[in-house]
């Protein structure tokens, strides 16, 4: 399993706990600025890394709308990681292929209607995600702070549905920045089995992102 999380100067915690967990790997997801701080700093991935030989640690880019162009000029025929949570533009992040993933699309605000979950994803979406190659990212945290899991969960039912019949490639990520909200990839795997993913489904959904 590959777990994706939001350090905030607590990567040790995390790789510990990761390795009590059973997670293989971990994606670090930072600001631009940051990121780039980090991208050649041999020393500072050394000291974030440890004496850590089990958990195999990849970097990646959490980024937003207002700074999606600066990267991918900055970085443009780079191979990085760029990731970026749901907000009302989803469908621009989506069409314009410059991020590798979205996620929290069941997070935000909008309002579900009498026969159908707002649930952040429609047709429109789904195929321009396929033809990007843009994945949708299932937030455990997402789900975790909910005041309102039924909601969220209804909406994530929804959306594996669509993301089924239009082949969107699918993550199942912590998306946090506590270490205490990682779960195994057991539980997580029998958490979206039952909202309605198949095993495969699921299994890849934590395991191959990257490929």
């Amino acid at each position: 399993m590959i777990d994706i999380v939001i350090p905030n100067n607590n990567e040790e915690e995390f790789i510990t706990i990761a390795e009590k967990l059973g997670i293989k790997e971990l994606m670090f997801l930072y600001p631009y600025e940051n990121y780039i701080k980090l991208k050649d700093n041999i020393n500072k991935k050394k000291e974030i890394e440890g004496k850590n030989k089990k958990i195999k640690i990849h970097y990646g880019i959490l980024a937003d709308l207002k700074n999606i162009q600066k990267i991918n000029n900055k970085l443009k025929n780079k191979k990085e990681f760029v990731v970026i949570k749901s907000s009302n533009a989803n469908r621009e992040v989506i069409e314009k292929p410059k991020a590798n993933l979205i996620f929290s699309l069941e997070e935000y605000g909008w309002k579900d209607y009498i026969h159908q979950r707002a649930s952040g994803l429609n047709q429109i979406l789904c195929r321009l995600a396929n033809k990007n190659k843009v994945a949708i990212g299932y937030s455990i945290s997402s789900l975790l702070d909910s005041k309102d899991k039924s909601v969220i969960l209804g909406r994530i039912i929804q959306n594996i549905m669509l993301c089924r019949k239009f082949k969107v490639k699918t993550v199942i990520a912590s998306f946090t920045s506590n270490p205490y909200q990682m779960r195994s990839p057991h539980d997580l795997i029998s958490l979206f089995t039952m909202l309605g993913m198949h095993e495969k489904e699921a299994k890849d959904s934590l395991e191959n992102f990257l490929s």
